[in-house]
């Protein structure tokens, strides 16, 4: 019993040295959550973040993010004053844009990991009244994500790497629209898959911080040309 202890301890004594080394908070609930071999500070796309898949926090960022009005959508803010719209629990939404750029400032507590897409697709049977099946769904978002062109993150001026790894569906899940919701579809329940990019950080270290995330996509498909870019930079500050 005596060494099973001091292996612990050690264990523990080792992630502390590790979140010190790359400017991180690590609570207490995600000390023996694998770091991703690549990008240290972000979580391996096979964890489980206080305990539920990556997968998992996908639907819920997206039911956090569509369950907020268009007119103080976080979405469609530019300069930060919405980011803390229904934030709730661990993990801490970061929004992308519409559509173009947008640097925004926003202040969030120690402690709370990060989850964020430079570029990702949703579709639901809302707005998509012609898909009767979850099959369908998923073939759905995946079509759109699949025209993506360009993804770039950047945490403290430091690339991540291998983005495309990052690339996650959702499971099936259930999403609540808002009057006035962002896509200007009737209000309601309805069912939704997601496909993204994704990038999941642990805690950032108390003090100031700055993360570009960058996506774009093209429809090479069509007649007409279909762009999308979001370009968005955000100034944090992580209170002690």
């Amino acid at each position: 019993m005596k060494d099973i202890k001091h292996l612990r301890k050690s264990i523990v004594v080792a992630a502390a040295i590790i979140g010190v080394i790359f400017g991180l908070v690590i609570p207490s609930i995600s000390l023996f959550v694998r770091a991703d071999s690549i990008n240290p500070n972000v979580y391996s796309v096979d964890d489980k973040p206080y305990g539920i898949t990556y997968a998992q926090w996908t639907a819920k960022w997206w039911q956090w993010s569509l369950s907020i009005p268009k007119e103080i959508n976080p979405a469609g803010d530019t300069t930060g004053k919405n980011c803390m719209q229904n934030q709730n629990g661990p993990v801490w939404f970061l929004a992308g844009t519409f559509g173009g750029q947008a640097e925004r400032s926003c202040t969030l507590p120690a402690g709370k990991a990060i989850l964020f897409a430079p570029i990702n697709a949703e579709c639901s049977y809302a707005e998509y009244t012609n898909l009767k099946s979850e099959s369908e769904l998923r073939t759905c978002a995946k079509t759109i994500q699949d025209k993506t062109t360009q993804i770039d993150v950047t945490i403290d001026g430091v690339k991540i790497q291998n983005l495309d790894k990052y690339r996650i569906q959702s499971p099936l899940f259930s999403v609540t629209f808002p009057t006035n919701n962002v896509y200007g579809i009737a209000s309601g329940t309805t069912q939704a898959v997601s496909d993204g990019n994704w990038v999941f950080l642990h805690p950032l270290s108390p003090g100031k911080h700055e993360i570009r995330s960058k996506g774009a996509s093209i429809d090479f498909t069509t007649t007409s040309t279909d762009n999308f870019l979001s370009d968005v930079t955000y100034h944090l500050i992580i209170n002690p």
